[in-house]
């Protein structure tokens, strides 16, 4: 009787529909591994518990080879070098893959969520009225700037260019209309290929 073969490890479904950018040495470009982590961020301000939802999401996609626990997580995303604590280490093509595959999974899950915040912000804009005058976009808003600026080395440029409320604000209405953009059909392939454009080979 013939001896089977190891099986080969499969690519977990979630990220198994992401193509391969023709970048170099298989890692994530600088504005890759920025914009993954400021999208993440932006989870994490509308989902009072969107750290934990990071780490539950990872084992229901089946992705705990590629992060296996919070210390795994914080590793990731600390390759934004815009980060107090940025680690010098590369993100690979597959650890990018598997955030990518988390934050759209979460922003489905958010989606109504996502579309009332960018329509109540359209319609204060259009009575000419702050966003303090929506309290849950006012919350999303203050959050969003209090994660940032805990989390983010203000002696980068990329972070000293955020040195107003409302430019801060600004970015996470951005990264809402980002996460809008991915909830949509072959969401995260296209989430995933506008993260590469104008860095592949």
């Amino acid at each position: 009787m013939q001896t089977p073969s190891p099986s080969v490890q499969s690519t977990p479904t979630a990220i198994a529909n992401l193509p391969v950018p023709n970048v170099s040495d298989r890692t994530c470009p600088r504005r890759t591994r920025l914009q993954i982590d400021l999208l993440l961020l932006a989870i994490e301000a509308l989902d009072l518990g969107g750290s934990e939802a990071l780490l539950k999401t990872s084992k229901e996609l089946n992705l705990q080879d590629l992060i296996k626990n919070r210390v795994a997580l914080w590793r990731l995303r600390s390759t934004n070098p815009l980060r107090r604590s940025s680690q010098r280490r590369p993100l690979s093509i597959d650890e990018a893959k598997a955030l990518v595959a988390i934050a759209c999974h979460l922003a489905k899950r958010l989606t109504v969520l996502i579309r009332q915040l960018l329509l109540a912000n359209q319609q204060l804009v259009e009575k000419q009225l702050s966003p303090e005058h929506h309290f849950r976009l006012a919350n999303y808003l203050e959050r969003f700037r209090a994660h940032f600026r805990s989390r983010m080395n203000p002696k980068r440029a990329g972070v000293a260019a955020y040195d107003t409320d409302e430019k801060l604000n600004q970015l996470a209405l951005q990264l809402l209309s980002q996460l809008l953009f991915c909830t949509g059909t072959a969401g995260s392939q296209r989430l995933w290929s506008s993260l590469f454009d104008g860095e592949v080979a």
